[in-house]
């Protein structure tokens, strides 16, 4: 279906704001920097980017903004196809333009918890109608029901149109299934951070990873590492990132991550209601883990 490479560091870009609006020029700039970082790819519009908080126009001009700011040096995933409504997903992608764009992350559905067969169906159809491959997006901790092996197995097998997981449970048992199991054209991907080089090491081959929004050369190099079987310089970027994760989590993501990025200087730390600025004290905690490791990028 695709020839699209996956292997090693996508990105989950975030999306700048100033004043509610979009800032365009520092979403440039980030795109740059994590380029020059090294991410093999850069995933636009997924949870990282708040495309739930964004109209449908604002998805397409930070799409559209975003295709031009990489010029083509790295592929661009779109990550705005989650949700519920199967159907209205069905008609979004197939109105979807898809040039400079590889493929679609598309997350399972969230809060009706649907059964095994139902998130198989749902994804099923939505393979019908993408224009583009696409990768299934496992993330329990928000939908609040699991993709099992069996079922990722199952739609792998049956439609070549998926070519991967960005898999978020930090289920080591079940990405060692996973790799025992997939067909060679459906690549195992870490969607969280803290557990990626363990998900290499039980046969995954990369991440889409939001540390890697400010620290793009240390988290692809570790990745790369991993990959290439060089544990021990693998394993000393991971502990030297290690204190840092919580404080990026501690109250929900892209909270930490912009806030990281603010104390760089790379973006600002506004968010969209419901989501608000992290508080004074764990600010406080994130720039200390973030001093203890200055010098990273």
């Amino acid at each position: 279906m695709s020839t699209l490479d996956l292997t090693g560091t996508g990105v989950a870009l975030v999306t700048p704001f100033k004043k509610n609006y979009i800032d365009f020029n520092a979403l440039s700039s980030l795109v740059d920097k994590v380029i020059q970082g090294g991410v093999e790819y850069i995933v636009s519009l997924g949870t990282t980017g708040e495309a739930t908080s964004l109209s449908d126009q604002e998805q397409t001009a930070v799409i559209k903004h975003t295709i031009e700011a990489v010029a083509g040096r790295v592929p661009i995933i779109a990550g705005q196809f989650g949700g519920n409504n199967t159907a209205q997903l069905c008609e979004k992608l197939s109105l979807f333009e898809t040039t400079g764009i590889s493929a679609i992350l598309s997350s399972s559905p969230a809060y009706v918890k649907p059964s095994q067969e139902g998130i198989y169906r749902h994804y099923m159809a939505l393979a019908e109608a993408s224009p583009l491959p696409m990768i299934i997006y496992n993330v329990p901790s928000r939908t609040a029901s699991n993709i099992s092996a069996g079922t990722l197995l199952r739609l792998a097998n049956d439609s070549k149109k998926f070519i991967g997981v960005k898999d978020a449970s930090a289920d080591l048992h079940q990405a060692a299934a996973l790799a025992r199991y997939a067909p060679s054209h459906f690549t195992l991907l870490s969607g969280d951070d803290p557990t990626a080089l363990a998900f290499i090491a039980n046969g995954g081959k990369g991440v889409i990873s939001v540390i890697a929004n400010a620290y793009p050369e240390s988290f692809s190099s570790m990745i790369r590492y991993a990959l290439s079987g060089e544990w021990g310089k693998a394993r000393h970027i991971h502990y030297r990132l290690l204190d840092l994760h919580q404080w990026l989590y501690i109250e929900g993501n892209p909270v930490g991550i912009k806030e990281a990025l603010n104390y760089k200087g790379w973006c600002g730390a506004e968010l969209r209601l419901p989501l608000v600025e992290i508080s004074d004290s764990n600010k406080k905690k994130l720039h200390e883990a973030m001093d203890a490791v200055k010098g990273m990028n």
